[in-house]
């Protein structure tokens, strides 16, 4: 019944992914919060479980979304490579950071960062674009801090990737396209390090490595994917606009939720 449950709860994530034009993590990981809530799992560890249970489906689903920008030819591979540098040590530092803080400090912050998300979404902030891409250090850090927030909360980075990217003057095709490949190392470090920092933590449930819990791993796998095509279709035949709106009210709820 559980696995039903997560293979519901990917399908879900899949089509407001699709739907929304944005990583699934900033779905998923409210999404699992409350259903680890739901199954009585330990609030000490729950909300980190869900941010490394996000971290590992996203190995899987960016492999995917990298693909499809590469055969449109949206990936800045030069770029990606010196970002990744920084992303790579960023989001262990994420990780060892969010591991250091309580379930309940977690989720405030996460409450926090969708509210902000939310905000900027709602009111559409102008990213004003540059002329130029700046030194290999800059990129490097700026890697590290949208690594570190990234795995902080279990999401692919593109809330914070893509505007950066616009304002070294990529186009919009570019910045999409690259910030999704920029996804696989937050992916892959955020839930290699959730496994080893998470595994001597106290209330972990059976079947999980660390923080990141495999039932539930499978089941948003299995049907987020062949969801999010769904939810990218119907996407085409409603208001850019109003969508961007409705999601922003969405993370709104869900922030203030976090934060109650």
């Amino acid at each position: 019944m559980l696995f039903l449950l997560y293979l519901v709860l990917g399908a879900c994530a899949g089509v407001m992914a699709g739907l929304f034009g944005i990583g699934g993590g900033l779905i998923i990981v409210p999404v699992l919060i409350f259903s680890f809530t739901v199954q009585g799992m330990s609030p000490e560890v729950l909300t980190h479980m869900a941010v490394g249970t996000s971290l590992a489906t996203m190995v899987v689903t960016s492999l995917s979304s990298i693909k499809a920008h590469q055969d449109a030819g949206a990936v800045q591979w030069a770029i990606f490579v010196t970002l990744s540098v920084g992303i790579l040590a960023g989001a262990f530092l994420g990780v060892y950071t969010a591991v250091n803080l309580s379930g309940h400090l977690l989720q405030k912050l996460l409450g926090v960062f969708a509210i902000l998300v939310s905000a900027k979404m709602w009111f559409g902030f102008k990213v004003y674009e540059g002329v130029r891409v700046p030194g290999k250090s800059m990129l490097v850090s700026a890697g590290v801090v949208i690594g570190a927030v990234s795995s902080m909360f279990g999401i692919g980075g593109g809330t914070l990737s893509v505007p950066l990217l616009r304002r070294i003057s990529l186009t919009m095709k570019q910045a999409v396209g690259t910030s999704a490949a920029c996804g696989f190392p937050i992916a892959v470090m955020g839930a290699l390090s959730n496994m080893v920092l998470g595994e001597k933590s106290s209330g972990l449930p059976a079947l999980a490595t660390g923080y990141v819990y495999w039932p539930a791993f499978l089941g948003v796998v299995l049907t987020s994917v062949l969801f999010a095509r769904i939810g990218a279709r119907i996407a085409h035949g409603l208001a850019a606009d109003k969508l961007q709106k409705l999601f922003a009210l969405f993370l709104f709820i869900v922030g203030m939720q976090f934060l109650a």
